[in-house]
């Protein structure tokens, strides 16, 4: 694998990482202003959960297809 590919894949990954947990800030952030109470609290987070969720399953159908050798 050569560096710049190593440097993309990596980059991808950390960089979503961090705009993850910036995201975290954001929704809470979001309900307090709101005034979103707890049940809108955990709506929010359960989309913020569904998006995360979706990125994990990319990565690891991504693994899984490279070591079968798609």
């Amino acid at each position: 694998m050569k560096f710049d590919e190593w440097l993309s894949d990596w980059g991808v990954t950390l960089g979503v990482g961090a705009l993850i947990l910036f995201m975290i800030f954001i929704v809470w952030d979001l309900a307090r202003r709101s005034n979103a109470g707890k049940f809108g609290t955990l709506i929010l987070y359960i989309g913020l959960a569904m998006g995360i969720f979706g990125f994990l399953i990319k990565v690891v159908i991504t693994y899984l297809m490279e070591r079968a050798g798609v």
